[in-house]
């Protein structure tokens, strides 16, 4: 009886010290002292890989394009600037809606749409394993931090030098009240470090068809428009607040432009008069009232008899 005596003992001893799930080793009195643990990123490299390319390409073709065509009116425009250019570029687009990516990837021809990654917030996107792997294989997502800093753009920097296109939303975010909010410098960071062409893409209509705060469109069909400008390449020489800059203004012309037309946004443009994206100086409830309007409807209208 004294050898299982101390054989139980044994047995408690080693249970107390054993790591149970993720007990950690440090002693709770020496936790204040500790270093902050380095941030894991979740991997997406199984995300590009040619069986999820190919099951990615059924989703959206067969899934995603149907379902956002029937329940919007989409428009798509300047697909043939992307002619001109050639692989990688950073598309910079702005942001109002979940319904943006979908649309802005099926709006791209395949094989454009099967060489580009989507940035996603890390805090968002990534905080769970499930919500992670299912945004990673539809839409071949990778996490970005937010915050900035020096681990915010490792991912992007290495699907450049491997030849992958990406679309960033240099908001961070969708937009609260459907305009263009605070707008962040990494696309252009990245477009001046590796001198790549950043093709600025305009999306309307998508804050009134389906806004922040819903999980499915609105009623009705309401029309959306995706148009592509002319790529801009960083000049020899020039910074990152310069590129920015630029892509801001020609970013607010292709909203002008999709607003009017071709020729009334170039001479707005050429006298300085195109219309901020940031939206009128008003209070929040006109902000929201003027962004939730539908767009005009491109095509013949029906008439019943």
């Amino acid at each position: 009886m004294a050898g299982t005596g101390s054989l139980l003992d044994e047995v408690r001893q080693v249970a107390r010290g054993w790591r149970w799930t993720r007990r950690p080793l440090v002693p709770r009195s020496a936790e204040p002292w500790l270093a902050d643990p380095e941030p894991r990123e979740f991997p997406t490299a199984w995300a590009r890989t040619p069986a999820a390319k190919a099951v990615r390409e059924g989703l959206l073709r067969f899934g995603f394009r149907p379902l956002v065509w029937n329940e919007t009116e989409p428009s798509v425009e300047g697909v043939d600037n992307l002619e001109s250019v050639r692989p990688p570029v950073i598309f910079v687009a702005n942001h109002a809606s979940h319904v943006d990516t979908p649309l802005f990837l099926c709006s791209l021809p395949k094989r454009w749409r099967q060489r580009t990654a989507v940035a996603a917030a890390a805090d968002y996107f990534f905080d769970v394993w499930w919500r992670a792997a299912a945004t990673a294989l539809v839409f071949n997502t990778f996490p970005i931090e937010r915050t900035g800093g020096k681990r915010a753009t490792v991912t992007a920097r290495q699907l450049i030098t491997e030849g992958w296109n990406i679309l960033v939303f240099p908001e961070g975010t969708r937009s609260k009240d459907g305009w263009v909010g605070r707008w962040r410098h990494g696309a252009a960071r990245l477009a001046t470090e590796y001198r790549v062409p950043v093709v600025p893409v305009a999306i309307r209509g998508t804050y009134a068809a389906m806004p922040r705060g819903r999980s499915w469109p609105n009623k009705g069909r309401m029309p959306v428009s995706v148009r592509f400008g002319r790529a801009l390449s960083p000049a020899d020489g020039e910074d990152f607040g310069s590129l920015s800059r630029r892509l801001q203004q020609e970013l607010a012309r292709l909203w002008d432009e999709d607003a009017t037309n071709w020729y009334a946004s170039l001479r707005r443009d050429a006298e300085g008069h195109t219309p901020s994206v940031a939206g009128p100086q008003a209070a929040r409830w006109r902000r929201v009232w003027e962004s939730s309007r539908p767009l005009p409807r491109t095509g013949r209208r029906k008439v019943w008899r």
